[in-house]
């Protein structure tokens, strides 16, 4: 379901995990899973359907992760400017919460306000989602045409937690891509962060 890499020289660093995990690259073109998942902050079920007509972007987020600590900012930065150019966000996280305690939903509730999350978080308690979607990592970022058939899949940027101020260049092109009418990006490098925490 996902690669793991080994020897990447991050993984020596303090606080960054021994083995890194990076996006499986689902094919482009695949249309959107559904959801209907409860968002940790408003307590209201968030449905894809409820973005119809307007791209999407999903992606798989938790709490604990460095490499999502790493681009959490810019990455809020990135969702306000882009939803109010007509871009629907959404934020999952998947991670098993008997496994990673610090990933559960009052933690997740916590985290959106201090980020100021202006998306929905949105809890994935059975990890259906997940698996529907192919997520393999945190960050792992899916954007959606209007017709919700993938558009571009793969890292926020270059940076990673010891290398670089984050920008979302990447993220940021696919989405000036997808609002503009222009086709999707030929170049479309896998995220690489910490592997979804299955549950046991």
């Amino acid at each position: 379901m996902y690669r793991l890499i080994l020897g990447d020289p991050a993984i020596n660093l303090k606080g960054i995990p021994m083995a890194l995990t990076e996006s499986t690259m689902l094919a482009l073109g695949t249309a959107a899973p559904d959801f209907s998942l409860p968002d940790t902050v408003s307590g209201r079920v968030v449905k894809r359907g409820e973005f119809a007509r307007k791209p999407l972007l999903v992606v798989f987020l938790c709490n604990h992760c460095p490499f999502v600590k790493h681009v959490a900012d810019a990455f809020t930065r990135f969702a306000r400017e882009y939803q109010a150019k007509g871009l629907g966000v959404v934020a999952i996280c998947s991670n098993s919460v008997q496994t990673h305690p610090a990933d559960a939903p009052d933690k997740m509730t916590l985290e959106a306000k201090a980020r100021g999350y202006t998306f929905p978080y949105l809890h994935d308690e059975t990890q259906e989602v997940a698996k529907a979607y192919s997520a393999a990592c945190t960050p792992d970022f899916f954007l959606f045409d209007k017709s919700h058939k993938l558009f571009y899949r793969g890292q926020f940027d270059s940076t990673r937690p010891d290398k670089g101020t984050p920008t979302g260049a990447d993220l940021r092109a696919a989405a000036d891509a997808v609002l503009g009418g222009k086709p999707s990006p030929a170049k479309q490098l896998p995220s690489i962060g910490c592997n979804i925490k299955w549950r046991p």
